[in-house]
This record gives structure tokens, C-alpha cells and sequence, in this order.
């Protein structure tokens, strides 16, 4: 091929700046770079540096470890080498779990094969699942003694399952290893194969959560390879393939640069996939390599998304500055008919009778237990 006729087809392919200007409003002409289309990848975009607010609120603040128990799950979760999101992502509440003894537990190594432009986990190239895993993390929930484990994992393209089957082992020994354990799982979207899906419903976890992490506008700048309605679509299946014996959540970053209209936009579309459960909380830049934080959202705001989230139906919301998909997880009790009904199918499958013992019943009042008597 002559060079004027690779110049004249390059040109052909090239995404005029104008382009940008008009769909991606927080992007300025001199941040955008004329780059070829990539099939199946989207543009390459980038957004104005200049538009990161350097200096925190007064709202934003982090309590340092202070008691016993933080440096003992710090010395469990390294005793039995296991990786935590908490560390991994530089959650803002780590201090905070850790103190009161909980953390997520994240599989499936510490090495991501996407490259999220607000996330703080590295991206490289995997290594090995490791096969012992799984039991070391059930052991870890029953030494910290947990009522509510929050399982999680990078994103794994290269594996053909995505790590699917790892998380459903995950499951399962966690359950063998804790009966009556709360299991809520925070997954990638397994390039959305339904097969790799249902392994992990299979396990039957009590709450499915699949992140959608910001408004449609701002997905390709801010998630690789993820995308919006194929988020959308993994949380309504999750939801189909377990009939409605699950909790579906989701959670969604603000101060990104989106608009009042995209959140109401996003939490109505993630009510119509089903989603019950909703998490808000202020996008905080791990590094100067990553996305800048374009707003601080008030607490007096995030306390007003939290009221129209509720009015919109969501069952439970969780919204604030420092609110992440795991924060104070064991909060929450959504839909507590679907998690006894999965606790009576496991109860079922593994030949139990279902007796008054097994449901969640309030106590009798002492004035009740006194005439009774």
C-alpha cells in the first residue's frame, strides 16, 4: 500500500474532535487525540486533567486504626494469604471494617486484565487460580466468625469462564464451612455469557451484586470493556436464572462530571433490570494517573439521591461520600423472604426439614412470654 493511500484511509477511520465536543461535553479539544477506530473497543477518549479538584472537603475524612481488632484481621487475612479489595482498591473504609472485623475478601488474584479508569487495582497479567483458595477464604469467615461475607474478584478475560467457577467454589465452601451465612457476591460481567453466569447462581448466593459504576454518557471514558446495557442485562438475568430468589444491587460513582438527569436515568434503568438494591458514593482519584474528580458531592446531596432513589422503589439505598459497594454490607436485609426461600431450597436439597428453628422469627415480648406462661 502507497503512504498517501494508508494517510487517506487513516483519515477515514480517525474520530473528527468535534465528535467528543459534542457527546462528551467534560472533554476539551486540546485533552482529545485523533485515534483510529478499534472494532469492539470503542474510541479512545480522555478526559481533561485540568478538571480534578485537588483539594478535599472537609467531609471527606478517614479515622486511622485505633483498637486491637483492626491489626488482628490484618494478621488473619496475611496469615491465610488472601487478598482484600479492601487493599487492592485503597478503599477510604478499610481502617473502619477492619476495626470491626470484617472485610471482602477478593479471588482470583490481584492482577486485572481491564484497565478501569477510576479503579486502583493493577492491571496485568494474571496469575493461576490458586485451587486452595476458596477453602482458605471459608476459613477465614468462620475464624472471624461473619453472619455476612462479601465475596468479590478482578475481572478475569482470560479465563473462558471468567473466573466463574472459582466464585462458585468460593460459594460453596463458605456455606459448608458457615451454615446460615449471609454470601453476597460482587462480580464482573463474565463478557456476559449465560453459562459462566449460572455457575455462579447455581451457588446460590443471597445478593448478586454487578456494578454499574456510572451513567451511560460516561461509561466509555470510565470502565474498560464494560458496557452499560450489558451491565444492565447481567444483573436482570442474574435475577431470571436464580427465579427470584435473590437480591440484585448495584452501585453507581458520582462526581465524575454527570448530570441530575443520567443518575435518575441509571436508577431507573437498573429498576427496570430488576435491581433492588443501590449504592452511591463519591468517586475519590487513587492516583494522578486516573480520572480526575470533576465534583464533590455534598452529603446533603447524596442524602437527597438517597430519598429519590427510595420514592423511585429501591428497597434499600445505601448514599454517601464514603458509601461503597461493600461499605457496612451486613446492614443490609433486603427482601428477607428471598433469602429464607434459598435457605429453604438448600435446607431441601440436602434432605432438611424446615422447622420453626429455621425461620427468622422475632422474639416473643416478654409480656406475651409472662401470659403464655
Amino acid at each position: 500500500m502507497k503512504g498517501t493511500e494508508k494517510i487517506s484511509r487513516l483519515s477515514e477511520a480517525m474520530i473528527p474532535i468535534s465528535f467528543f465536543v459534542h457527546h462528551f461535553p467534560l472533554l476539551s479539544a486540546a485533552s482529545c487525540e485523533y485515534v483510529p477506530r478499534m472494532s469492539g473497543c470503542g474510541p479512545k477518549m480522555k478526559m481533561n486533567p485540568a478538571l480534578h479538584r485537588e483539594q478535599k472537603p472537609s467531609w471527606i475524612k478517614v479515622r486511622l486504626p485505633n483498637n486491637p481488632t483492626f491489626w488482628s484481621t490484618k494478621s488473619l487475612i496475611s496469615d491465610l494469604k488472601l487478598v482484600t479489595v479492601c487493599e487492592e482498591a485503597q478503599c477510604p473504609n478499610r481502617w473502619e471494617c477492619w476495626g470491626q472485623g470484617t472485610a471482602t475478601f477478593m479471588i482470583a488474584g490481584d492482577k486485572c486484565t481491564r484497565a478501569c479508569g477510576f479503579c486502583a487495582v493493577k492491571t496485568a497479567k494474571p496469575e493461576a487460580l490458586e485451587d486452595d483458595e476458596p477453602m482458605r477464604v471459608a476459613e477465614a469467615t468462620q475464624r472471624m466468625k461473619l453472619r455476612h461475607v462479601v465475596i468479590t474478584a478482578v475481572a478475569r478475560d482470560d479465563l473462558r469462564d471468567g473466573g466463574a467457577n472459582h466464585f462458585q467454589r468460593t460459594i460453596e465452601a463458605v456455606r459448608e464451612a458457615n451454615p446460615g451465612i449471609i454470601i453476597e457476591v460482587l462480580v464482573p460481567d463474565f463478557n456476559d455469557r449465560d453459562w459462566a453466569l449460572a455457575m455462579v447462581l447455581e451457588a446460590r448466593p443471597h445478593i448478586f451484586n454487578h456494578n454499574l459504576e456510572t451513567v451511560e454518557r460516561l461509561t466509555p471514558l470510565v470502565r474498560s470493556r464494560a458496557q452499560y446495557q450489558r451491565s444492565l442485562h447481567v444483573l436482570q438475568k442474574a435475577k431470571q436464572m436464580a427465579q427470584g430468589k435473590v437480591a440484585t444491587k448495584s452501585g453507581i460513582m458520582l462526581g465524575l462530571g454527570e448530570k441530575a438527569e443520567e443518575i435518575e436515568r441509571a436508577m431507573d434503568d437498573l429498576l427496570a433490570h430488576d435491581v433492588s438494591v443501590l449504592t452511591l458514593g463519591q468517586y475519590l482519584r487513587p492516583t494522578p494517573k486516573h480520572l480526575p474528580v470533576v465534583e464533590y458531592i455534598t452529603p446533603e446531596a447524596f442524602a437527597e439521591w438517597k430519598v429519590i432513589a427510595e420514592r423511585k422503589g429501591f428497597r434499600h439505598v445505601a448514599s454517601g461520600p464514603l458509601v461503597r459497594s461493600s461499605y457496612h454490607a451486613a446492614d443490609f436485609r433486603p427482601e428477607m423472604d428471598v433469602m429464607e426461600a434459598i435457605e429453604a431450597d438448600l435446607r431441601k436439597s440436602r434432605g432438611l426439614e424446615l422447622g420453626p428453628e429455621h425461620l427468622a422469627l422475632p422474639p416473643l415480648r416478654p409480656d406475651l412470654r409472662q401470659a403464655i406462661a
